[in-house]
């Protein structure tokens, strides 16, 4: 093995511009490889976290007449205690009302949390621009869409008519900003036990919330939250409510492997052709050994090495070119606040497969040449110069 390994080694000296023009060929494919895989998942995580990222992943309702989940707190321990890799879960009491402001009203869902547990799905605590949390009251946080709508301010009292003809008032403890324009214009969120009391729901609620660490499971993991939840239940899931989005995300999926496929036949191409070439420009040396005695397995091994050291090479070389793309690519492209396009995100092991795929595919080019290289004769070669 170090007789072949060695020649090889001595083959690539004595042809240094093109072997460096080689692994420069290999490290471009890796490292646009690396750059369009993770550009690819970067924008898919962002995706998901924009639209999804502050959702629940799963949700439980009634299919009762009332549409309310009795026992709530029982049945949520069990699905937390039954079902691994749940983040967060919350139960929600929510309620369509008619929010009056002299003479003009605003159609808003009023919903009761308990906004600890809550905090893990909505992120209520950061999302409060001004003023404070709800008590226990009859308190309320109002949206910036609506505050800036309906002209109120922190502290002032809202009419709130419910779908049963109520009329309740609310003091505005604070303002939230959910970053999306249609929850800040029609949700109000008041304490769990409040909005229960002002919808005349007792001790239910219309639904239990949560999210989960790997969000592409979701559905998965509600099939074993059904199973406990019981046929009463009605179990929904992120993936089912996002047709579109998913439909997306795997046609990115897609195209990015097929760009990435197509980038490592070219660079497998490539490398064959060159070594192919270089069994023509060595065959008078190959047949010299071969004449010394060195037999057909060995010559074959010769070009092996090579493949090896050609693509462990461009491999080392793609995946700092991969890096620099990717920092390049967070600096100069930027919104106008200054935050990047597409956040960086780097898979450590999609960039090791990365690597690894590209010495695989410098070996297999390899095979051609080395196939090559054992039917030489070594009495023609030397006869014909």
């Amino acid at each position: 093995m170090k007789l072949p390994f060695r020649i090889a080694v001595r083959f690539l000296g004595s042809s240094r511009g093109q072997t460096i023009l080689i692994a420069i060929g290999i490290a471009i494919g890796v490292s646009v490889q690396i750059f369009i895989g993770s550009l690819i998942q970067g924008l898919q995580k962002s995706l998901v976290d924009k639209t999804i990222g502050s959702q629940p992943h799963i949700t439980l309702t009634s299919k009762d007449d009332d549409g309310l989940i009795s026992d709530y707190s029982i049945l949520s321990d069990k699905i937390m205690s039954e079902v691994s890799d749940i983040e967060a879960i919350s139960a929600s009491a929510d309620g369509p009302a008619l929010v009056k402001v002299d003479d003009d009203t605003y159609s808003v869902l009023l919903r009761g949390f308990d906004i600890q547990k809550a905090d893990g799905i909505y992120n209520i605590t950061d999302s409060l621009v001004e003023g404070v949390l709800p008590s226990n009251g009859y308190e309320t946080l109002a949206g910036t869409d609506l505050m800036d709508e309906a002209g109120l301010m922190v502290g002032d009292s809202l009419e709130l008519i419910t779908n049963l003809g109520q009329t309740e008032e609310f003091k505005i403890t604070g303002i939230f900003d959910l970053g999306v324009s249609s929850l800040n214009k029609s949700w109000l969120i008041s304490n769990l036990y409040t909005a229960q009391e002002v919808f005349s729901y007792d001790e239910g609620v219309t639904s239990i919330e949560m999210q989960v660490n790997e969000v592409f499971s979701a559905d998965a993991m509600a099939v074993e939250v059904q199973n406990i939840a019981g046929d009463g239940i009605k179990v929904d899931n992120w993936k089912d409510q996002n047709a579109q989005l998913l439909s997306g995300l795997n046609g990115q999926s897609v195209s990015s492997i097929m760009i990435q496929v197509f980038v490592m036949i070219s660079v497998l191409l490539g490398i064959a052709s060159i070594l192919a070439i270089t069994v023509v420009q060595k065959s008078r040396q190959i047949g010299i050994l071969k004449a010394m005695g060195i037999k057909d397995g060995t010559a074959s091994l010769i070009f092996l090495f090579q493949g090896l050291l050609l693509g462990m090479a461009g491999a080392v070389l793609g995946v700092a070119f991969g890096f620099g793309l990717l920092f390049s690519f967070s600096k100069f492209a930027l919104n106008p606040d200054g935050t990047p396009v597409v956040p960086l995100f780097i898979d450590y092991r999609f960039i090791a497969l990365s690597a690894m795929v590209a010495v695989l595919a410098s070996m297999v080019a390899a095979l051609i040449p080395a196939r090559k290289s054992s039917k030489l004769n070594p009495i023609e070669v030397i006869r014909n110069g």
